[in-house]
């Protein structure tokens, strides 16, 4: 090392926060504030229809319909019923790869299972 002061390690986590907020990545993914915000994201799509696997066999459990999130709490309406309740801060979400869905797992206080998964098929293209 050539004269001057030794450089002073940082951590991990100090480095790359600044990075991370750089291009917008400051959220941690699956983190309370990262379910919010995807929760938040799907308020006032429309739904195309909305599917749920059972047994090896998809079914369909609703057409129509939209989400919303109210308390803290995102609801599918679909079939003029509400399909899926959960809390936000519960609910796992994951985007198709077509784009045009989003697949949901968290309890649900609706059918009263504690892990439910459904598939929503959006009308038009995710945004």
């Amino acid at each position: 090392m050539k004269g001057g002061r030794p450089r002073k390690r940082r951590s991990r986590r100090e480095k790359p926060m600044k990075f991370r907020r750089f291009f917008g990545l400051s959220v941690t993914p699956g983190s309370k504030k990262d379910r919010i915000n995807r929760a938040n994201a799907l308020h006032g799509q429309t739904i195309r229809y909305v599917s749920e696997m059972k047994d090896g066999v998809e079914n369909i459990v609703g057409r129509g319909g939209n989400a919303s999130v109210r308390n803290g709490e995102l609801l599918i309406f679909s079939s003029n019923d509400v399909i899926f309740r959960s809390p936000c801060v519960e609910v796992e979400t994951a985007d198709l790869l077509s784009g045009d869905g989003v697949v949901l797992r968290g309890p649900d206080s609706v059918s009263g299972l504690p892990r439910r998964t459904i598939t929503i098929y959006f009308v038009d293209y995710h945004k």
